[in-house]
């Protein structure tokens, strides 16, 4: 093994999970990622007695699932990248890192990727994005998933149509989508108060909801995404002016942790201090009764 930094720091994270190194760990990890079958074989079955460390290792390896699987997904499907061993190290200190605005840089680039007429598969939170289209696209939603609780994206949680019926459903959804009127678009479901009621208080505490104002970066280790919330300002009760020229961040699209880009926040640091600062960078705008485009936006 040697002195190799790298490798010391990764083995060291290893046994916060597992308890131990061994040559299973070493196997698995040679390629910086686990597959997902071992997690659940490991960590399937919580142990009966288990003391407060043994808990930690479990919920650690669960949180380490989720975010393989569910946030930050790749195509790959059965594997969870050990970047997360440091991030979960400490379970008191995980409410303190944006894991929002990480997962929707990380939804951005995949929805780049999946653009290019070479790729067949999407990648990233698709269950959140799904979320997003039922609630906001209410001609779209499956019949019978009429409660709802917290976490919104719950709602939907059984839908799991059939491939069967794939070509026909992708073909109805391509006609409602021409069919699409300005009516047919919710553009905040959050706010009704049978929602609310149900949203977690601490979701609406100012200093989350400031960030949902930000114009700013979108930080995913080496994924940069900015955050153009000035292109959609009915989403938050304001009246949409024409926008400006969008950000040109074509050149952040090759940015992928590799090569000698590998150490992102010396690389990309002009990016990193932009999140820093997005505090300076909170819209400020009239909020109406009646959110929309304005009709210099319309003559634009």
């Amino acid at each position: 093994m040697g002195d190799d930094p790298g490798r010391l720091y990764h083995l060291d994270g290893v046994a916060h999970i597992a308890g131990a190194i061994n040559d299973e760990w070493l196997m698995i990890t040679v390629y910086d990622s686990v597959n997902c079958t071992w997690f659940q074989e490991t960590f399937g079955e919580y142990p009966d007695g288990a003391d407060e460390e043994t808990v930690r290792r479990f919920a650690r390896a669960y949180i380490m699932m989720l975010l393989g699987t569910q946030l930050f997904a790749d195509k790959s499907g059965n594997r969870i990248h050990i970047r997360w061993l440091p991030f979960v190290a400490r379970l008191e200190e995980m409410g303190g890192y944006s894991w929002g605005s990480a997962a929707l840089a990380w939804l951005y680039r995949c929805k780049c990727r999946v653009a290019n007429l070479h790729v067949v598969k999407l990648a990233g939170p698709l269950q959140l994005l799904q979320s997003w289209i039922f609630w906001r696209f209410p001609g779209f939603r499956p019949a019978g998933y009429d409660a709802f609780n917290w976490p919104l994206a719950s709602r939907w949680s059984g839908y799991n149509p059939g491939i069967s019926e794939k070509g026909p459903r992708v073909q109805t959804a391509r006609l409602r989508i021409d069919l699409l009127q300005a009516r047919d678009f919710i553009w905040m479901p959050y706010s009704t108060p049978d929602v609310l009621q149900v949203v977690h208080p601490e979701v609406l505490e100012p200093r989350h909801t400031m960030l949902w104002r930000c114009v700013t970066s979108l930080i995913y280790f080496a994924v940069v995404e900015w955050h153009q919330i000035d292109r959609v300002l009915p989403q938050f009760d304001g009246v949409q002016p024409p926008p400006r020229p969008a950000l040109n961040i074509d050149f952040l699209m090759s940015k992928d942790g590799r090569g000698g880009d590998r150490w992102f926040p010396s690389h990309l640091q002009h990016w990193h201090l932009h999140w820093e600062s997005r505090a300076d960078h909170v819209l400020r705008f009239d909020i109406v009764a009646d959110p929309g485009p304005s009709h210099e936006f319309l003559s634009w």
